[in-house]
């Protein structure tokens, strides 16, 4: 349950078909649960909500249906996820597992061919219902079986919208997200990050997984890098983070101007002058008569505390090159 317009309309139209409906959410640093929360409260129903990052992890380091247009690995990540619904099913004593799936609407991840491989590979031959399209598609093990009335189930195909909207209409549903996306595997500047760090530190620490979506990045010509807080939040967040880590991560941050804070999780000694330039560049430091202070603390084993200060110019465009985003 993504808690798009598609996957509230399942849970109504399998309660029309006579089905008991539980959902389920999952959540990793590329996609929250957040809709489907919302979309679950607003149709009474429970949800339970998987935290899915080791298992996209793991995708991301080689998907064996491909990637789509970006790093979203679809077909397999949907494998996945109902493999793991069906771990539920089976443990919570249910019968089936349902997607809201449309049959046609998305041309690489939901044509025919697709929605079979899901099916098989996914050991839900027989148990995975798609009730939009359901009327288009073979019968299921509980609609042979009279769990639900197949003949409530729909026949909903391609990529407009109309009869969903109507059926929205029809079931009282007025609060849903627009279509678009909602997966940050498929935004090209995010890939760029998440292929970044896959080619330096990889993908072993989730805590450098979590944090690809706050900050400026930057790759420093040593091999150092760097994420460069936008806003207050993201400097909190990339503190919080570096408390957290306790692995020897550096942050720098101007003592003397409003600026930006900077973390480092690995530091090279080459990569030093650069950082602290960096951060002097986005700095407020136009109305200081002297030079920007900096403090700089290392967490962890060995860490400490230091206060240095950076000498003129500051240009962002000498940074510009190693920016990846």
């Amino acid at each position: 349950m993504s808690g798009g317009l598609d996957s509230q309309l399942a849970v109504r139209v399998l309660q029309r078909a006579g089905a008991y409906v539980e959902g389920v959410a999952f959540a990793t640093p590329f996609f929250a649960s957040d809709a489907a929360e919302k979309a679950a409260g607003a149709l009474g129903v429970k949800l339970h909500v998987v935290d899915f990052t080791d298992d996209e992890l793991a995708l991301l380091r080689g998907p064996p249906h491909g990637f789509g247009g970006a790093m979203n690995p679809c077909i397999d990540c949907h494998v996945a996820m109902i493999a793991r619904a069906g771990e539920l099913m089976a443990g919570l004593g249910f019968d089936f597992v349902a997607t809201g799936e449309v049959l046609g609407q998305r041309p690489m991840s939901q044509n025919r061919q697709s929605l079979g491989i899901v099916e098989k590979c996914s050991g839900m031959k027989g148990r995975l219902v798609r009730p939009l399209s359901a009327a288009l598609l073979e019968p299921t093990v509980p609609e042979l079986e009279g769990l639900i009335d197949r003949g409530a189930l729909l026949d909903i195909s391609g990529r407009g919208r109309e009869r969903q909207i109507a059926l929205a209409a029809e079931f009282g549903i007025v609060d849903y997200p627009s279509p678009a996306g909602g997966c940050k595997l498929t935004e090209a500047g995010f890939c760029r990050r998440l292929k970044d760090l896959m080619d330096h530190e990889g993908l072993g620490d989730r805590r450098l997984v979590e944090l690809l979506s706050t900050g400026r990045r930057f790759r420093l010509p040593g091999g150092s890098g760097v994420a460069l807080g936008r806003d207050r939040l993201e400097n909190a967040t990339l503190r919080k983070a570096a408390e957290d880590a306790s692995s020897g991560w550096l942050t720098v941050q101007p003592v003397n101007a409003p600026g930006p804070t900077a973390l480092v999780p690995a530091a090279v000694k080459d990569d030093m002058r650069l950082v602290l330039g960096l951060v002097c560049a986005y700095s407020r430091s136009d109305r200081l008569s002297g030079n920007v202070k900096l403090a700089l603390r290392r967490f962890g084993d060995g860490g400490g505390e230091a206060v240095m200060e950076v000498p003129r110019p500051y240009d962002r465009d000498l940074y510009k090159e190693y920016q990846i985003c």
